[in-house]
């Protein structure tokens, strides 16, 4: 993109920007709220309140009607969301995580083993000792069901378990 070509219609940046100014969120909830135009905002000087007013229309949270009036448009959250790129195919073990978590476990055994190998790997030193709870911590970065993700570890020999259960370690 260069520097003279801009994206049609409203910006994330620009709405997000908006709305970090107390005034201005104040006026478009008012507004989204049918407050009429002389009830917005009514305790603060003409000045502020045209400034924030003026922000809002810029950024196209808020429209003027014919009659003076001021509405927001629903059109506009959707004009934001289509700037957005559309997520790419994901292939690999990449398919079965979203933001760094599992989102669901592969059928599959011989993926879901891929997927628990690369988790201990990326988790637990080979032949480091710890506790249930240290093995949790770790494992809470990668699922919100721990018990679940360190049971199929043992299962799949990926991680071993003392008789007592005191402590884990992976397999060297």
């Amino acid at each position: 993109m260069t520097r003279e070509t801009r994206l049609s219609g409203p910006h994330w940046r620009r709405v997000v920007a908006t709305l970090a100014d107390t005034d201005a969120r104040t006026v478009y909830a008012q507004v989204v709220l049918g407050v009429g135009l002389p009830d917005v905002l009514p305790g603060l000087n003409d000045q502020r309140r045209a400034r924030a007013i003026a922000a809002l229309i810029e950024s196209g949270l808020v429209e003027r009607r014919a009659d003076n009036e001021l509405e927001a448009p629903e059109a506009i959250f959707r004009e934001l969301l289509k700037q957005q790129p559309r997520r790419q195919a994901q292939t690999g073990l990449d398919r079965f995580m979203r933001l760094g978590k599992i989102e669901r476990y592969p059928a599959n055994l011989k993926e879901r083993r891929e997927l628990l190998a690369w988790i201990v790997s990326d988790a637990i030193e080979p032949g480091e000792r710890l506790t249930e709870r240290q093995v949790n911590e770790r494992l809470l970065s990668y699922s919100d069901d721990v018990v679940m993700l360190r049971r199929y570890m043992v299962d799949f020999g990926l991680l071993e378990r003392t008789p007592s259960g005191s402590s884990y370690s992976r397999p060297q």
